[in-house]
């Protein structure tokens, strides 16, 4: 595969898998209004989206305060479930360790907020792993919109040419294409190689060794 001089991840899905945390926190906000009906598969299908579209999504409906309302009491059960429930998939640090080591610039753009992110990676030791990480707090605009993109590629210094941006799901494979950077699927979350590859993409991965220098 091409290498590239920077490259930018999702977070959920992508890098760590942290479903078990996410369904948590959506099952004690949806099962507190009266929402126990959702399956944790409908809850797992909106992981990438902002937390009120995944509200909106799950339960019809569309009142923005509302939608804030419970946007703010998920982000107080995360504080408390969260990182807890949040593993780095098994081949997530070799894969960055060996990028980095290769001269590469590794940033994040998540929807998940920036804080969240850097205690979990300095919860497992791994503080160092990427250069920059620009969250759902960094940006006006969520994916699939190219701010947080575009702000990556401000980070790095590289041009879209020389950007590679890595996701799991639809969102990740628009907000590459709105920004004009090649993108790369994988395949660790609920969203089919099909889906992915609809849209324009490099490659599509079962997992994130295909990225290591020489493979």
């Amino acid at each position: 595969m091409e290498t590239y001089r920077s490259y930018v991840f999702d977070f959920d899905y992508t890098l760590v898998d942290s479903s078990r945390g996410i369904v948590t926190c959506f099952r004690h906000v949806l099962d507190r209004h009266g929402y126990a009906d959702v399956t944790e598969m409908a809850i797992k299908r909106t992981i990438g989206k902002t937390l009120e579209q995944s509200f909106s999504i799950l339960t019809g409906i569309a009142d923005g305060e509302t939608l804030a309302a419970y946007k703010r009491e998920y982000v107080k059960e995360a504080d408390t479930y969260m990182t807890a429930n949040t593993v780095l998939f098994p081949e997530t640090v070799e894969v960055l360790r060996a990028l980095k080591a290769a001269g590469a610039t590794l940033g994040i753009v998540s929807t998940k907020y920036r804080y969240r992110i850097l205690d979990l990676l300095d919860q497992r030791g791994q503080t160092g792993l990427v250069d920059f990480i620009v969250g759902g707090e960094d940006v006006q605009a969520p994916k699939p919109a190219p701010e947080g993109l575009l702000k990556a590629m401000g980070c790095s210094g590289c041009r879209k040419e020389e950007t590679l941006y890595i996701g799991d799901s639809v969102v990740d494979a628009e907000t590459a294409q709105a920004a004009g950077v090649d993108f790369a699927g994988v395949l660790h979350g609920m969203t089919t190689r099909e889906e992915l590859a609809a849209y324009p993409y490099v490659c599509i991965m079962d997992d994130l060794r295909r990225l290591l220098p020489d493979m």
